[in-house]
């Protein structure tokens, strides 16, 4: 289905270097300046998605003021179709920002249900999120995931795909690996996908050139891992990744 118009589109993410306040943090600028330069070096993808990366450790909930205003700040300068992910699980504050900047989708990390985390157990809150983005009249997406990576528990992805998509309301889902730059088993793709047919969903961890073709089914890629140097998250992006992420999904769209 077509998507930021394109079928399959490409999402390249920018992991967000750490922000004033986090254990790590760096200069406003400096993040700003690097999310600008990888943003540059993503040219060619067909939607972005930026989140806070670097703010590791994360808490559960919603995240401190200067977080919106700083991501606020930078987002307004990145180019579109844009994505706003606030880490954990702060869809509230992903919509604030999305409004003021302009975004065109939010990713939710846990939409729906329970789910333990390294954070903690962490319980979905799709009618606070929708009430919340009809109350500021928000027009961004809202894609969440499925039994996101670094979580356990949760149950069928089949059942966790229906509900999130027909009961929990989201746009769009996303389906992962375990862990940040592992790909998902392709069946569980397969499953979701036959649960919602009439939902996108799109692989959000782990692909790379090599792997990409393996995921046809889906209706779009989210790829960080691997177009950043030494397929390192968070380390710089480089054009060359991109490029060879691109001549991949160049290759599958000719079959």
């Amino acid at each position: 289905m077509l998507l930021f118009g394109h079928y399959r589109p490409v999402v390249g993410v920018i992991h967000l270097q750490p922000l004033p306040g986090s254990p790590r943090a760096r200069s406003f600028q400096e993040v700003r300046e690097r999310a600008l330069a990888d943003a540059r070096a993503l040219r060619g993808v067909h939607a972005y998605l930026m989140e806070n990366y670097g703010d590791a450790p994360f808490g559960a909930h919603s995240v401190e003021p200067h977080v919106i205003a700083c991501m606020t700040a930078i987002a307004r300068d990145l180019p579109r179709p844009l994505g706003i992910n606030v880490l954990r699980n702060d869809a509230r504050s992903a919509l604030a920002v999305a409004l003021a900047a302009e975004a065109d989708f939010i990713r939710v990390n846990i939409h729906t249900g329970v789910l333990h985390t390294d954070q903690g157990t962490i319980e979905g809150q799709a009618h606070l999120t929708l009430r919340y983005r009809a109350a500021i009249a928000c027009k961004a997406l809202v894609f969440a995931d499925v039994l996101v990576k670094h979580a356990s528990g949760g149950g069928d992805p089949a059942t966790v795909a229906r509900e999130t998509a027909y009961r929990g309301l989201a746009d769009g889902l996303l389906v992962t690996g375990p862990e940040t730059g592992r790909p998902p088993d392709v069946e569980r793709l397969r499953a979701v996908k036959a649960a919602v047919p009439d939902c996108p969903v799109l692989v959000a961890s782990g692909v790379d050139p090599d792997n990409l073709a393996r995921y046809s089914e889906a209706d779009g890629f989210i790829i960080g891992t691997a177009l950043e140097r030494g397929g390192k998250t968070g380390a710089p992006v480089e054009p060359n990744r991109v490029r060879d992420v691109l001549r991949a999904w160049r290759k599958l769209e000719k079959r």
